[in-house]
């Protein structure tokens, strides 16, 4: 292992669960004030929300049960426990935020583009300090630490499934946009999530002697 590879602190690992979790909250909840759908299993949560009116932080919560076992096998115990806390984060402030904000007008376009953003920027905060928000998260990490596949083409893979079952419960209208926020939340955690490019120094770095890495824009 690399010994000057940098590790991210304790209190920076907490404040990224905090901004992250805040971040992915919100735009679900200006998703679900649009009719619309987010991706990963929050999308099967709220999609299951639209159909039954049973709450999304309920849901979201027990669809990512299962997951857990995987993460604590595949991914390590630390891992494991920081995604179930960012998971019940999240289901907390999904429950409390619609009475924390409320929109006299919303514009669906503009609340895909944005809340596309945000769900995005939140994951990618997340993925970075090895936290997952359950379900499909957690199988897209695993898959891609271990087999390279890039976490958000597996997310998008799932967000295209749900997205075809959303055919059944949503305008078409509110499913054009749910696609259109699916492809920028994802885009920005492909674009984003690279670890040949971010983790560490490159091999050709490390065969470098001390003192003597290149500087790279």
């Amino acid at each position: 292992m690399d010994s000057n590879r940098s590790h991210h602190r304790t209190y920076e690992d907490v404040a990224a669960m905090a901004l992250g979790t805040m971040l992915v909250s919100f735009g679900t909840m200006i998703y679900a004030q649009s009719l619309l759908l987010v991706g990963s299993m929050a999308g099967l949560a709220l999609l299951l929300h639209y159909a039954t009116g049973a709450g999304f932080w309920l849901l979201f919560f027990l669809l990512n049960l299962p997951f857990y076992v995987l993460a604590w096998k595949r991914m390590g115990r630390g891992f494991a426990i920081r995604t179930f806390v960012a998971v019940c984060i999240v289901c907390v402030l999904t429950r409390w935020m619609s009475d924390w904000v409320a929109f006299a007008n919303l514009n669906p376009l503009f609340a895909t583009i944005i809340g596309g953003a945000l769900i995005g920027t939140g994951l990618l905060i997340l993925f970075r300090h090895r936290i997952g928000l359950g379900g499909v998260n957690i199988l897209a990490l695993f898959l891609q630490e271990r087999f390279g596949v890039r976490a958000g083409y597996v997310q998008l893979a799932w967000d295209g499934l749900v997205l075809l079952g959303a055919c059944f419960v949503l305008p078409l209208d509110r499913l054009v946009l749910s696609v259109g926020g699916a492809v920028i939340a994802n885009m920005v955690i492909a674009m984003n999530h690279r670890p040949d490019r971010y983790i560490a120094r490159s091999a050709e770095q490390a065969a470098l002697p001390t003192g003597g890495e290149r500087t790279t824009a």
